[in-house]
């Protein structure tokens, strides 16, 4: 037990800080505190990550088949620490110019980590389960977190009645795994798959647990949610949920795909060809009448959703590879993002609106250019980043012998470029005598630049993580 205690001590660690933290908030009234809570966790995390990095040797599985370790969980798991740790220190300024900094905001985000942590590692259905409920929990408050905000109010109650129903989905799909192969743990249902005649209601149960974490994932046809609640929530909430949890449930998708139905690929390949084609159309058909830019990103998530999915769907360690390099860039491209998006303001008041951008590289021509860059790379426009690791899954794809679904993605690519090209012209060639407010943090435009430069760079030598994603691949498929 000693030894299975040193590859839980980054989640021991981060409980034991966010008990600690919420009792010394409710006892301790000192405003320095308050004023910096963001800060402090944000610190919690990155020593979370420094503890991942010392404590993920290979060891599958540990705590009697319940919890994995290895470069798989690890690479996820820095990741989601490092980038929680970022959105934290981006909220912050945020927080304090709206009065929503209360010390709950960042115990939640933790406590949304920590369920993360605890889902990438799962290896059992029922770990698996209690991981995206830790999760998913605290996702559903701080949705709602502005409380006298109606569309705030209106968001947590969508994703909490919704995520409810994929709760059930998910639970009723264990349940008719276990009664088919009698387990719950990953590497044991593999095994029973394979030697067992009794596959039909393994395979709807397979069904339903795809479906449940499709939910979570933003993808077709259980994406109905995203935009509603992307333009509901506070704007550091919307950051946290279009990045952290896509990289979670990313990971969990690709464990249970292979770890657990590896062995029946040829039942569920359709399944994510149906996911990935439809959220890349959905995605990019979606976004065009939008002139709300949390509402663009939230269809804009779906689409990437689909493309990311592809690399899945050709089931080989190639694809996988550019699932994970994927999800990756992505999220440092959507960091950069709402670096820009958390001080878009007008008079001091929060907007939205994608035509009050108009001329903005007149007063702002650094930053519009870096936020440009960045608009581009999502288009998948080459030679930037974006368009590096669309190459890359499709590629895979074409690859695996479904050309068709790549056909669908160099189609919708074309059309999904439409909005994001129309942001950029608003920015540099639209008239408006609205003008946004030029005042954005120095830490925040850090993070701006700071991504924009990894796009570009990254069309030389993908920031150097090609390597370890494909030893991540390599850990999950070996």
């Amino acid at each position: 037990m000693s030894e299975n205690l040193k590859y839980l001590t980054p989640e021991l660690f981060l409980v034991i800080f966010n008990l600690s933290f919420l009792c010394v908030m409710l006892f301790v009234k000192s405003s320095s505190i308050l004023l910096n809570c963001n800060k402090i966790a944000a610190l919690a995390l990155i020593i979370t990550a420094v503890l991942v990095y010392f404590n993920h040797v290979d060891a599958n599985p540990i705590i009697n088949g319940f919890y994995t370790s290895n470069e798989f969980t690890a690479f996820f798991k820095m990741l989601i620490l490092f980038l929680s740790s970022v959105i934290l220190y981006l909220s912050d300024a945020y927080l304090k110019k709206n009065d929503l900094l209360k010390y709950e905001f960042p115990i939640l985000i933790n406590f949304s980590v920590f369920g993360m942590l605890v889902v990438i590692s799962s290896n059992d259905l029922m770990t698996l389960y209690l991981g995206i409920e830790i999760q998913s929990l605290s996702l559903y408050i701080i949705a709602a977190y502005r409380r006298d905000n109606l569309k705030s109010t209106e968001a947590g109650l969508k994703y909490f009645i919704l995520g409810a129903l994929s709760s059930g989905l998910l639970l009723y799909g264990i349940s008719l795994v276990y009664g088919a192969t009698g387990s719950t743990q990953f590497h044991t249902i593999y095994s029973a798959i394979m030697y067992t005649d009794r596959t039909l209601g393994m395979q709807i149960g397979m069904v339903f647990l795809l479906s449940a974490i499709a939910f979570k994932f933003a993808a077709f046809p259980f994406h109905m949610w995203t935009p509603d609640v992307y333009d509901g929530s506070p704007t550091p909430v919307t950051a946290f949920m279009a990045i952290v949890p896509k990289l979670a449930i990313g990971a969990i998708l690709a464990k249970v795909l292979f770890d657990v139905f590896g062995g029946i690929s040829d039942k569920w390949q359709l399944v994510l060809v149906f996911l990935s084609g439809g959220s890349m159309i959905i995605g990019s058909f979606g976004a065009i009448a939008q002139s709300n830019i949390k509402r663009i990103l939230g269809y804009s998530s779906i689409g990437h959703v689909g493309f990311a999915l592809m690399g899945l769907a050709a089931v080989s360690p190639e694809g996988l590879s550019g699932f994970i390099i994927y999800l990756f860039l992505y999220s440092i491209m959507m960091l950069g993002i709402f670096a820009f998006i958390l001080n878009m303001e007008k008079d001091g008041v929060l907007v939205t609106d994608i035509y009050l951008l108009a001329k903005y590289s007149e007063t702002n021509p650094a930053t519009s250019f870096a936020f440009s860059l960045i608009l581009f790379s999502l288009a998948g426009i080459p030679p930037l980043a974006g368009f590096i690791c669309k190459l890359y899954v499709m590629m895979a794809i074409i690859n695996s012998g479904l050309v068709y679904l790549a056909l669908v993605g160099a189609i919708v690519s074309v059309i999904g470029a439409f909005y994001y090209l129309r942001i950029v012209y608003i920015v540099y060639f639209s008239e408006s005598n609205d003008k946004l407010d030029a005042n954005i943090p120095a830490g925040h435009l850090l993070v701006l630049f700071l991504s924009s430069t990894a796009i570009v760079v990254g069309t030389y030598n993908l920031l150097g993580i090609e390597p370890l994603t494909r030893a991540a691949a390599e850990s999950l498929l070996y």
